[in-house]
């Protein structure tokens, strides 16, 4: 027997107790058939201004993600999103094998999807290399992102934070300061735009943004989703939320 509500796929998604923006945004994205599952690694609101403070974000999140996930498999989920950033990025991606493997184990074995495989095979099915990045954090946060970004082989010909000081504020941005770091990293020899930061509220941004770049605008809950569906055998095309699930 199946589960009567999500009897083609079942999601759980792990995020940051701090996170009000990935859930809603996932679950807006669900074909039919497909339910999303929520776990939540608890961390309190602290500020990442500066190194310290950052560098405790992470400890907590690092301490809370194994039990969250542990959480949500208890309802026998088909596959787990890792719905948060900065672990995926800070050790580079020479550490990112031995990340996802842990998740994995953590998840009793069932597929995975963090956000460097997921945007990898968004910008595989664009053609993309030359890239323009957005994230939530002020600098300190900015250089480990890119940096990774080079050492996985892409260009990245722009970045922008979006300087937010704590993990919870980040889903307060606006769509102006949303549409200023577009701008900014945006120019002629960008092949995309890739945003990263799941309390980022950037999935309608991002469908708006494309019409007028002309280039695909790539937020970070979208393409999560996108890579979960896809590798779990979903390809329903999934229309007012960008070209990546409506064409991909």
């Amino acid at each position: 027997m199946t589960d009567l509500l999500g009897p083609r796929l079942k999601v759980g998604v792990v995020v940051p107790s701090t996170n009000t923006s990935a859930q809603p945004e996932m679950d807006a994205l669900r074909p039919v058939g497909v339910t999303n599952h929520t776990g939540r690694m608890v961390i309190n609101d602290d500020s990442m201004t500066d190194e310290p403070g950052f560098d405790h974000v992470m400890h907590s999140i690092r301490n809370s993600t194994h039990p969250a996930i542990e959480s949500v498999v208890s309802c026998d989920p088909d596959v787990v999103i890792i719905g948060v950033s900065p672990e995926s990025y800070w050790d580079g991606p020479g550490s990112h094998a031995r990340v996802l493997e842990s998740m994995r184990s953590a998840a009793g074995g069932r597929p995975v999807t963090m956000s460097p495989d997921a945007i990898k095979a968004a910008l595989t099915a664009y053609g993309a290399r030359r890239i323009g990045v957005i994230t939530p954090y002020l600098p300190l946060g900015d250089d480990s992102v890119s940096r990774f970004f080079k050492d996985s082989g892409y260009d990245v010909v722009g970045i922008q934070g979006l300087g937010m000081p704590s993990p919870a504020k980040i889903s307060h941005v606006t769509e102006e300061q949303l549409r200023d770091a577009v701008r900014e990293v945006d120019g002629p020899d960008v092949e995309a735009i890739v945003q990263v930061g799941t309390n980022v509220p950037m999935v309608r941004f991002a469908t708006a943004a494309e019409a007028w770049t002309g280039k695909p605008v790539i937020s970070n809950n979208a393409v999560l989703y996108w890579h979960a569906l896809r590798s779990s055998g979903i390809e329903d095309q999934v229309h007012g939320f960008g070209s990546l699930l409506a064409r991909h």
